[in-house]
């Protein structure tokens, strides 16, 4: 039997999968990334793609500034008080905002499309005023 190279996974795809396993990391008590990860090779019957690894530990190491920043920017709302996937989305969006790596317009609007289908439309406008704000450094969504 031969090895097959790893299947290419675009940065859409490793965003949907950090936004699903920071969820479950949330919901699930007792979950650690370790056993998400071996999950995910089970479901998907591929590792865990480095950006998504990043992004899930990224958001795991900086959760307490990242959700200061979404208290700041949530307009009477803390992120303790968001259901699991706005939070989750907002989590993740956050620290692509803070690494700077992609344009603000391109995490703000692959955040929106996560909260479309996961969290529903009126999802969508809380989502983007949120991290508009905080991609302005603003202290409440326009």
């Amino acid at each position: 039997m031969t090895d097959t190279p790893p299947r290419a996974v675009s940065r859409r795809q490793a965003r949907r999968a950090a936004f699903v396993l920071t969820y479950q990391l949330d919901v699930r008590a007792g979950s650690d990334l370790e056993e998400l990860s071996v999950r995910y090779r089970a479901d998907t019957g591929m590792d865990v793609p480095d950006y998504t690894r990043a992004a899930v530990e990224g958001v795991i190491h900086d959760r307490d500034a990242i959700d200061a920043a979404v208290d700041g920017a949530a307009a009477g709302w803390t992120a303790d008080r968001l259901g699991a996937v706005e939070r989750a989305i907002l989590r993740l969006a956050t620290w692509e905002l803070r690494g700077g790596e992609l344009p603000a317009a391109v995490v703000i609007d692959e955040a929106v499309e996560l909260a479309k289908r996961y969290a529903g439309a009126e999802a969508a406008p809380f989502v983007n005023g949120v991290l508009g704000a905080i991609a302005r450094g603003a202290e409440e969504p326009a």
